[in-house]
């Protein structure tokens, strides 16, 4: 296992920082506390890289709020500077860890994504009859932070850059990781990672994939796979991790099997129909905005189109079509 050093100064750069920057500010500009920074954006870049370069540095608050896609989930917003440094620490150690992830490990990562891993459930369910599908109950809030900086230890061997990782992992009081961390996506990845290798080297599970906390296995077995659940059980103790009792079964394939927003058959995949539902409902509310002039219909057709975006991975041609004759907004093709 390579070990990694030296890595602070990378981090702490100049250059690392600017970037880190630009890639925090994407697509929140216009927000008042990007402004601020940007109103001296060298003197703020160079007040940061001397806290970080001084171990001075501290997590700012967290803000909290509720999303929900589509089960209620709480997210922890930090500050913009935080953010800048979340993106800086991430710039140098998520090649590190990206590079000891299996290949079929799809969430947060480059080149991978929910529609690589949606074409690869596809691909697996063809040969084979049988999906389990796996849920961690509660994943981010369960993860135990000495276990996690355990593992990052095993890799990352500068003490400084160890020093600035606690500080992130150690940043909430209560036990697990926020979800709304840019860091947290590769501590997650990370912490099931040698699950993974487990399962793939030692149990030689051909045919898994892991997206974040979902475990998914194809066999023409279905005695392997009630096997591999009972495996899935035990190694998750060790992590203080359990499946979640309700979310964790055995499916055909031929019957098609739900999987990030899709229903997959071997033979074709189709929009799930509360993703419909909620267009739906979103359309509703947006209509009632726009005849109180409070949104404009450019912002209900880019919501459309955003829509169409991820239906188009879909068989979905006339379901496109009647959506779009349904809200009556031309221009836009199927």
């Amino acid at each position: 296992m390579k070990r990694h050093y030296h890595l602070y100064e990378k981090i702490c750069s100049f250059e690392n920082l600017l970037l880190a920057a630009r890639r925090a500010q994407r697509g929140k500009k216009l927000k008042s506390s990007v402004s601020e920074f940007n109103l001296d954006f060298e003197k703020e870049i160079f007040a940061l890289q001397a806290e970080l370069q001084s171990q001075t540095y501290r997590v700012g608050r967290y803000k909290q709020f509720h999303i929900y896609d589509p089960k209620k989930r709480l997210i922890s917003a930090l500050p913009y500077k935080e953010r800048v440094v979340q993106h800086a620490l991430c710039n140098v150690i998520e090649p590190i860890f990206d590079q000891a992830l299996i290949f079929d490990s799809y969430a947060c990562r480059k080149g991978r994504g929910s529609h690589k891993a949606v074409e690869r459930f596809t691909e697996f369910s063809r040969k084979n009859c049988y999906v389990l599908k796996c849920d961690v109950k509660s994943y981010f809030a369960s993860i135990d932070h000495e276990t996690l900086y355990g593992m990052i230890k095993k890799k990352i061997k500068d003490l400084k850059t160890l020093w600035l990782i606690k500080q992130l992992i150690d940043s909430t009081v209560s036990p697990g990781i926020p979800i709304g961390n840019l860091s947290s996506q590769i501590f997650a990845n990370l912490y099931l990672n040698e699950l993974d290798h487990y399962l793939k080297e030692t149990v030689k599970c051909k045919y898994y994939i892991r997206y974040m906390d979902d475990l998914i296995f194809f066999s023409n077995d279905k005695c392997k796979l009630r096997g591999i659940k009972e495996t899935i059980k035990n190694r998750l103790k060790e992590l203080m991790l359990e499946l979640h009792a309700n979310k964790c079964q055995i499916y055909q394939s031929c019957r098609g099997v739900s999987f990030l927003g899709y229903k997959i058959y071997p033979s074709h995949r189709l929009v799930i129909k509360q993703n419909v539902k909620r267009l739906r409902h979103r359309m509703k509310k947006y209509f009632k905005l726009l005849s109180r002039k409070l949104i404009t219909r450019q912002k209900i057709a880019s919501s459309i189109q955003s829509w169409l975006g991820y239906a188009i991975h879909a068989d979905s041609f006339h379901l496109k079509r009647r959506i779009l004759s349904e809200y009556n907004l031309g221009g836009i093709s199927p």
